[in-house]
């Protein structure tokens, strides 16, 4: 195979990881590995096609294992935590808890049956902190015991 040929399909493949598809760096490592083999037919002319298809393998399984992950998160980052519920989150508590007593509380623009998790009871206008949710019920206890 010409030389150009690796590097135009090398330069096509990380453009269009760069600018039309996400595929979370796998064409990066594809397209980088079949331009350094065009580079090598480059140098090398008499270089035959088994040798630069070993290269490229040898190239894109190496660079693949060892660095995507690495680049990856270099690039892109670490996503913040998704918090997908109420668990961590404060309710003020509208009326006094016995431990094992509900009550309903607004939380987050609706109201929840609220339900004292811990030992001790709880005085109304008491913040509380969410620490689990058993269906639509949430479980809190006070802040000293959450800290």
């Amino acid at each position: 195979m010409n030389w150009w040929a690796w590097v135009i399909g090398g330069a096509l493949l990380l453009g269009a990881e760069l600018g039309f598809v996400d595929a979370q760096f796998y064409l990066v490592f594809i397209g980088s590995a079949a331009v350094l083999v065009g580079l090598a037919c480059a140098l090398f002319p008499g270089l035959p096609a088994w040798a630069q298809w070993a290269a490229f393998a040898v190239l894109l399984i190496v660079t693949m294992i060892g660095f995507r992950q690495r680049v990856y998160q270099l690039v892109r980052g670490r996503l913040p935590a998704v918090r997908t519920g109420p668990v961590g989150s404060w309710v003020t508590l509208p009326v006094a808890l016995e431990p094992g007593g509900t009550c309903q509380a607004e939380h987050g623009g609706s109201y929840w049956t609220v339900c004292n998790d811990a030992a001790a009871p709880l005085l109304a206008g008491t913040r509380a902190r969410v620490v689990a949710v058993d269906g639509l019920t949430l479980r809190v206890r006070p802040e000293s015991e959450t800290a």
